[in-house]
């Protein structure tokens, strides 16, 4: 387990990406994919808190990810780190970005219903590449501070695209969310100043969207001792499994 910056909160090496339990349109998965039904989201959900995994990462751009959660694992909401995020939403086979101050507003209140919580643990802002513009010309900041300093969300960060804005948050981040693999290092260096500053490092895409090996992915990953955490996907609990093994040895291994 490691911290969250200086919020008390700590995660596991691997976290349950949850985007496939919501959503199958418009994915850059090489595979297509058939969505679960509810019977079988509960299985999986409460499966992977079962072992041991106590980080769940969704956002409203998951299509039906965050009320499947809610409905699945709410009652178990002490058990994990929950961690959504703001700014994109996927509704009617399509996302829509908004990072006025009423839209992440109203997308905090909508994830806060739908997740069946009074509090989110970590929100991320979901940028559409437009780092620099989303952080220096909009309030989203602003307003994610003040829900953090009302106790509704207890860490903030930003989920981003570009090295420039992953430098930018590391004057008011939690967290950084950033893509990280094999076949892409370019924000190696932000991850060390991050590491540096107390400000937790996530991974997305670190098996490219699937379209890497996981298991040498996972080891490269977790292999830099910067990463707090990798999040990773799936519908196939035996395969989450296998992940899961990976990546508790590769962060012993480092040890």
């Amino acid at each position: 387990m490691r911290p969250i910056g200086r919020t008390g909160l700590a995660v596991p090496p691997l976290g349950f990406g949850a985007f496939k339990i919501g959503r199958n349109q418009g994915v850059k998965y090489p595979v297509p994919y058939d969505l679960p039904d509810e019977a079988a989201v509960g299985r999986l959900l409460n499966s992977v808190l079962d072992l041991g995994c106590t980080l769940i990462d969704t956002a409203p751009a998951y299509g039906l990810s965050e009320a499947r959660i809610g409905q699945a694992i709410g009652h178990r909401r002490s058990e994990f780190v929950l961690s959504t995020k703001v700014g994109e939403t996927f509704e009617n086979g399509q996302s829509t970005y908004d990072f006025s101050a009423e839209g992440v507003r109203t997308s905090l209140e909508r994830s806060l219903r739908n997740l069946k919580t009074d509090v989110l643990d970590l929100v991320f802002i979901h940028s559409n590449g437009h780092d620099q513009q989303i952080l220096l010309e909009t309030d989203t900041v602003a307003i994610l501070q003040d829900y953090r300093a009302r106790g509704l969300i207890r860490a903030i960060g930003l989920s981003g695209k570009t090295v420039a804005g992953a430098e930018l948050g590391l004057k008011w981040a939690d967290a950084l969310m950033v893509e990280y693999h094999l076949q892409d290092t370019s924000h190696s260096q932000v991850m060390s100043q991050a590491a540096a500053a107390g400000v937790a490092v996530f991974v997305k895409k670190g098996l490219s969207s699937g379209k890497l090996a996981a298991d040498e992915s996972i080891r490269f990953v977790l292999g830099n001792a910067d990463v707090t955490s990798l999040i990773v996907g799936g519908l196939n609990l035996d395969h989450f499994q296998e992940n899961w093994n990976t990546a508790l040895k590769a962060r012993s291994d480092q040890a």
